[in-house]
């Protein structure tokens, strides 16, 4: 009983610990000699995504390749909004070695390769296998969203969530510049909702609805409009679950999410 309840303050502990991890910058160039630099992509409201891996770890890479697939989708609908970086586990790994792990798993799309990764995996709490560590914010509220010293397939539904609610947070940014503001409302919605899009001029606007995969299910406007517009729309259709309104004015996209509670 002693020992279960050592055992048991001492995963509290390092569960705490975890919590109050912060993000290690690290910048320079990528194992293909790409420019890197991790705080200016977490400061453009980029979600960051560090895969730890063993060399010659054989369940590796399908979590990396889960990961990957999720993240596909996001950036389908966000462009560049998910950025990945490999890191093999300790330092004596050579990039070399990482490039071809990367190549040779086809994780090129999401993931840069990376050597040294010892004082990175220790700072995000010690090495699994693999080790996955979800980063977001900007700014002081750069932070860890996630991570996990032993992967899950339940893991890729959390990071997806964690990372459209940082999108979310920061699409508004992204409204073209002939709108005014881009308003979803109820959202959660059940039932009923109202887009609201204020155009600076008269534009072509087209407004639609995707699933999470950047798949088209509805569509709510294809006019031209001018001035404050309101569009009604019913999602007593739609599945529980995360879904996107897409703005199109004048050939430039926005999106916002919208999550559907029944």
């Amino acid at each position: 009983m002693t020992k279960s309840i050592l055992f048991s303050l001492a995963l509290m502990f390092v569960i705490t610990i975890s919590k109050a991890q912060t993000p290690m910058q690290f910048s320079g160039v990528d194992c293909n000699g790409a420019s890197v630099d991790m705080f200016a992509d977490l400061d453009a409201g980029k979600a960051v995504i560090l895969f730890f891996y063993m060399p010659n770890c054989g369940s590796c890479p399908p979590p990396a390749k889960k990961i990957q697939a999720m993240t596909n989708n996001i950036n389908a609908l966000r462009p560049g909004m998910v950025k990945g970086y490999a890191f093999p586990f300790q330092n004596s790994t050579t990039c070399t070695y990482s490039a071809g792990w990367v190549s040779s798993n086809n994780l090129g799309t999401l993931y840069q390769p990376m050597d040294s990764g010892a004082a990175h995996v220790a700072n995000y709490g010690g090495f699994g296998m693999p080790t996955v560590v979800l980063l977001g914010g900007s700014g002081a509220n750069k932070r860890v969203m996630f991570s996990t010293l032993s992967f899950s397939t339940s893991d890729t539904t959390a990071m997806r969530d964690s990372i459209l609610d940082l999108l979310s947070s920061t699409g508004i940014a992204d409204v073209p510049s002939a709108v005014n503001a881009f308003s979803i409302y109820p959202n959660p919605a059940s039932d009923i909702v109202f887009i609201n899009v204020d155009l600076k001029e008269a534009s072509n606007l087209i407004i639609d609805v995707t699933d999470i995969t950047g798949k088209q299910i509805a569509i709510v406007s294809t006019e031209k409009q001018s001035g404050i517009v309101t569009k009604q729309f019913s999602t007593a259709e739609l599945p529980s679950g995360n879904h996107f309104v897409r703005l199109q004015v004048n050939g430039k996209t926005v999106t916002q999410k919208l999550t559907v509670k029944h």
